[in-house]
């Protein structure tokens, strides 16, 4: 399409941003090609399916054309190679304002201070809290059970294969035999029906933004739960809450959080509703972590 169009367009506004081929291994017997498959896997900016959508993303890189046209300008005395790459982006933003034709869709528009804080742990996946960032209070909570609804067994399910798995693989990797054991898609499923309705529900309530915990604050929050469920069940007794934590993440075994962050990021992309991030407390119930997070993450628009 881009050839056909004799470069009038430019590619950073191609829905499809990337693409790629995997081979997952199945289990059972047979031929590899009956067993096993190939499977597409694709990246789309789901902003870029309608025209307001396009023109959010076209200014989006238009500014940042802009500030590095401003910045290689200053520097002055510019040689071949600077000259070229100048012309090159100007380039860029003349095609940038030339883009595809889309249908038209208005962008979703939710009140700014409606939030849904979002919190991760090991024992629930997701909790969320709809909250009203200026008077400081919850609107409602919704636990991972009320979230999956009918499809709550499904975690379980995934939650046993995921350990079964495990075993399968640390048995394996005893009498140093092949390890190599994956993962139904189960999970990714699970994670697909969690977005969905947390997106759902923000929709409901008018929500502005999804804040999401950051993914790198992740194994210190999975750590700090381990620990405040072993001095629950052990207060004051070091020796048996060491133990209990060690037996604990045996039996419970971390959620794929990246992936579950990137669902509901692109089901919020798909309304066109806004993705904050925020600090979770370590400390406090799921309801009480996901509510702080959103009034945390509102406080600190003023600051910014």
């Amino acid at each position: 399409m881009k050839r056909a169009s004799k470069n009038q367009h430019s590619s950073s506004l191609f829905t499809l941003r990337s693409g790629r081929i995997a081979w997952q291994e199945g289990e059972g017997r047979g031929e590899p090609w009956n067993v096993h498959r190939l499977t597409l896997y694709c990246t789309v900016d789901t902003r870029l399916w309608t025209a307001e959508g396009t023109e959010q993303v076209k200014q989006e890189k238009a500014a940042e054309i802009a500030q590095v046209l401003t910045k290689t300008k200053e520097k002055g005395n510019l040689n071949e190679n600077q000259q070229a790459f100048i012309q090159r982006k100007n380039s860029t933003l003349t095609r940038i304002n030339n883009p595809f034709p889309r249908p038209s869709q208005p962008l979703y528009q939710g009140q700014p201070h409606i939030l849904v804080g979002v919190s991760l742990g090991l024992e629930k996946p997701a909790t969320i809290a709809i909250v009203d960032a200026i008077a400081s209070k919850p609107l409602t909570y919704r636990s991972v059970k009320q979230l999956l609804g009918k499809n709550y067994h499904l975690l379980n399910r995934q939650r046993q294969e995921k350990q079964r798995t495990s075993q399968q693989r640390h048995s394996a990797q005893k009498q140093a035999a092949p390890n190599r054991f994956g993962e139904s898609e189960l999970g990714e499923y699970v994670d697909r029906l969690l977005a969905k309705e947390i997106v759902a529900i923000a929709q409901k309530y008018q929500a502005s933004s999804i804040v999401l915990p950051k993914l790198g604050d992740m194994r210190e929050i999975v750590q700090s739960e381990i620990q405040a469920l072993a001095e629950q069940k052990c207060p004051e007794f070091l020796e048996g809450q060491r133990n209990y934590a060690k037996q604990y993440r045996v039996s419970v075994h971390n959620w794929s959080y990246g992936r579950l962050i990137e669902c509901i990021k692109s089901q919020a992309a798909k309304v066109g509703m806004a993705i904050e991030e925020g600090q979770q407390p370590v400390r406090g119930s799921p309801q009480e972590k996901a509510k702080e997070i959103a009034i945390s993450v509102y406080h600190s628009r003023s600051k910014t």
